[in-house]
């Protein structure tokens, strides 16, 4: 398994898997230039750094939390969640977990210049298939990464067998499709951002679909982790709120996103859809995403918890 966020959104191209877009149509990374990829998923981690440092404290203030002394991070991708991780849990070995060797030499390469090197550490694993290399834990963080694989019961029951007593799953799914453009535009007929949400949502569908092993789900997670031994402890949801106009690292992100949807969803796309999106990319059209002062920037995204007895 590998992912995309992001999240970011969102670390994503259409939620994010946190630093890399999740259920943004890209599954297959085999051909992905992942020295272009990298930075931009480094950087839509960043952006979304204030929920996952609101989502890390949640977790490490909850009465019932043990003493945190190893925290696997499932799909890290660059690793910004990785960082935030033993930023928050001061005591505890971080072990970033992906199947693609350049990201997690730029969470290696992150870690180091956080002053954070002694206690990230990377692993290179092809998950569900390689569970068995990553050693028990008192944090199992998986953002948005459970639904790339393809019997979602059995790897939560896994990492159930994972933790320590006391030990806790994070499993970040679900929230809420970015929002990043008034509903009408001023061109094109209104409501695109809503038809794109509908494409992606029928791409995720095939894409669960075509995994090894899938089987669905109804997605009660409370469910879902009791079934898998597991004592539901609380869901919460953490927004980013970044109004018009904005910054030039988070209007670099909206245009990516939308560049990204634009490039794989565009046989599904009507025309006029993908003429109203080639205005918006285009960088000399007044119109366009670089221009426009009431583009923005607007994220849900829900962590479900679960502690093993």
């Amino acid at each position: 398994m590998t992912k995309h966020a992001g999240h970011g959104s969102h670390h994503d191209t259409a939620h994010a898997r946190h630093d890399r877009p999740a259920h943004g149509p890209h599954h297959d990374t085999t051909d992905l230039d992942w020295d272009v990829m990298g930075p931009i998923l480094e950087r839509n981690g960043e952006l979304s750094s204030p929920q996952y440092q609101e989502a890390a404290r949640w977790i490490a203030g909850l009465p019932t939390a043990p003493r945190v002394r190893r925290v696997l991070d499932i799909g890290s991708g660059p690793g910004v969640i990785a960082c935030l991780l033993a930023e928050a849990f001061p005591d505890a070995e971080v072990v970033a977990v992906d199947g693609t060797p350049a990201l997690l030499e730029r969470a290696r390469a992150r870690s180091v210049r956080l002053g954070l090197g002694d206690r990230v550490r990377t692993l290179h694993a092809e998950l569900p298939d390689e569970l068995t290399k990553l050693g028990d834990a008192d944090l199992i963080w998986a953002g948005n990464a459970l639904h790339h694989m393809g019997d979602q019961r059995a790897v939560l029951a896994r990492f159930a067998g994972l933790l320590h007593p006391g030990g806790t799953v994070a499993l970040v799914e679900g929230g809420l499709p970015p929002r990043q453009l008034p509903r009408d535009i001023g061109f094109g007929r209104p409501g695109l951002e809503a038809r794109l949400d509908a494409l992606t949502a029928d791409w995720f569908e095939e894409m669960r679909a075509s995994l090894p092993d899938a089987k669905r789900e109804t997605e009660d997670w409370s469910a879902l982790f009791t079934a898998a031994g597991l004592a539901p402890q609380g869901t919460r949801t953490f927004l980013l709120d970044l109004p018009a106009p904005l910054c030039d690292q988070a209007r670099d992100h909206v245009v990516a996103e939308f560049a990204q949807r634009r490039d794989m969803l565009a046989d599904a796309l009507t025309a006029d859809d993908l003429a109203v999106l080639d205005r918006l990319l285009d960088p000399d059209d007044p119109a366009g995403l670089r221009h426009r002062p009431d583009v923005f920037l607007l994220t849900a995204r829900t962590v479900h918890l679960a502690r093993r007895a």
